[in-house]
């Protein structure tokens, strides 16, 4: 620890933490004092929240990737360098951490579609490689926007068996027990929900 970082944390305990700025927070936080992490999590969790929930579209992944973004911000807080500041720091991991989510729900989407469709894969539902940078995290995440509203936009037969599949996770043969038709129907209703996909994400 520098002679600067021991004076600035110990100008930190003669200070109320809602009047320092987030450099000294971040130096007294550096120093081991947990308390101006909690400050820095405090200040910043709303705006990290409301771009995490722009990414999930859903509150309880934004609120889980949050939970996950403070976790790693407090692991990592030795490697803030200073050369951003603190919020836009903690704003970018809060978006790793919802891409991260993110990933995790479509590799699970494609490892079912996948076993749906005798062993074609299913171009249309790939995920973007989320260890790129910022702009590709973005490109990725329009991508599962525009996926989804596609998926609005199918015909009801095929629509519920991407739903299925998509959001239950269920296998071919579950798909085709809970819309009452049989196996060979539904992978039929599959191929063809996967053009009519492919066209309308083009």
């Amino acid at each position: 620890m520098s002679a600067c970082s021991v004076v600035s944390s110990n100008i930190a305990h003669r200070l109320e933490p809602n009047v320092m700025g987030d450099d000294l927070l971040v130096e007294a936080a550096q120093a081991g004092q947990e308390w101006a992490f909690v400050e820095l999590c405090t200040r910043n969790s709303k705006r990290v929240f409301n771009t995490i929930y722009g990414v999930t579209k859903n509150r309880e992944d934004a609120e889980d990737a949050l939970q996950d973004s403070m976790m790693r911000a407090f692991l990592h807080l030795k490697q803030f360098d200073g050369r951003s500041s603190f919020a836009t720091w903690f704003t970018r991991i809060g978006i790793n951490s919802a891409l991260m989510i993110l990933r995790k729900r479509r590799i699970r989407l494609e490892t079912s579609m996948d076993a749906t469709a005798d062993g074609e894969t299913w171009q249309a539902w790939q995920i973007a490689d989320y260890s790129a940078n910022p702009e590709q995290h973005y490109v990725g995440h329009e991508k599962s926007v525009r996926l989804k509203r596609a998926i609005c936009r199918l015909p009801s037969t095929l629509r519920s068996v991407v739903e299925l599949g998509q959001l239950e996770g269920h296998s071919m043969k579950q798909i085709a027990r809970n819309m009452g038709i049989s196996v060979p129907a539904t992978k039929s209703r599959l191929a063809r929900a996967k053009v009519a996909l492919r066209k309308s994400m083009v």
